[in-house]
C-alpha cells in the first residue's frame, strides 16, 4: 500500500470512530437548554441567554486546534459583557478526556471560566451536526443558528458575525 492510500486509510478511520450527525441539525439553542450529562462552571437556561448572541464552542480539551481557538474566545468572553455568551460543549475524542475531573483540570488549566455542557454520550454533537473540532455555532439574540465556523483560524470571522449580529435590531 502506498503513502497516499495508507494517509486516506488513517482518515477514513479517524473520521468513522465520530458519531454520525442528526439528519436535520437543530438551528435553536434548544438541545443545549435540555443538555443532562452535567456541566462546569455552571449551567445556562434560556433566561440567562435572553437577548444575546451565543456561540457554542464545541471541543475537547486535547485538541491543539482547539486550544488555539481559547484565546480569542477569551477576549470575546471580556469585550461584551452580558451581549455575547459564550458556552462550551465538550465532546471527547480521548477515553481519558471522557473523565469529569480531567475536563474540569483542563478548563483551569487554560482559563476557561464559561460554562461547559458535559457531552460524553455525543448527543449534543449530533443534535447540531457537528462533524469536526473545533466548531462554533454562533446564534443571533432571538437564539437562532445564524453561522458555523468548524476548524481554527477564523478569529476574524467569528469577530465579525458577532459585531454584525449585535448590530442588528
Amino acid at each position: 500500500m502506498n503513502t497516499r492510500a495508507l494517509a486516506a486509510l488513517a482518515l477514513s478511520v479517524a473520521f468513522s470512530v465520530l458519531p454520525a450527525a442528526a439528519a436535520t441539525p437543530a438551528t435553536t439553542l434548544d438541545p443545549v437548554l435540555h443538555a443532562s450529562e452535567g456541566w462546569l462552571n455552571g449551567k445556562v437556561d434560556a433566561a440567562s441567554l435572553r437577548g444575546q448572541v451565543v456561540v457554542l464552542d464545541v471541543f475537547t480539551f486535547d485538541c491543539i486546534n482547539c486550544k488555539h481557538v481559547v484565546p480569542n474566545l477569551k477576549a470575546l468572553h471580556g469585550r461584551y459583557p452580558g451581549k455575547v455568551a459564550i458556552v462550551g460543549i465538550h465532546a471527547p475524542e480521548t477515553p481519558y478526556e471522557h473523565e469529569r475531573a480531567n475536563v474540569a483540570a483542563n478548563l483551569a488549566r487554560q482559563g476557561i471560566v464559561w460554562p461547559v455542557a458535559i457531552d460524553n454520550t455525543f448527543m449534543l454533537w449530533r443534535a447540531y451536526g457537528v462533524d469536526a473540532w473545533p466548531t462554533q455555532l454562533i446564534f443571533d439574540r432571538r437564539g437562532q443558528l445564524r453561522k458555523t465556523i468548524v476548524g481554527e483560524g477564523y478569529d476574524a470571522d467569528l469577530d465579525a458575525e458577532i459585531a454584525r449580529l449585535l448590530a442588528e435590531r
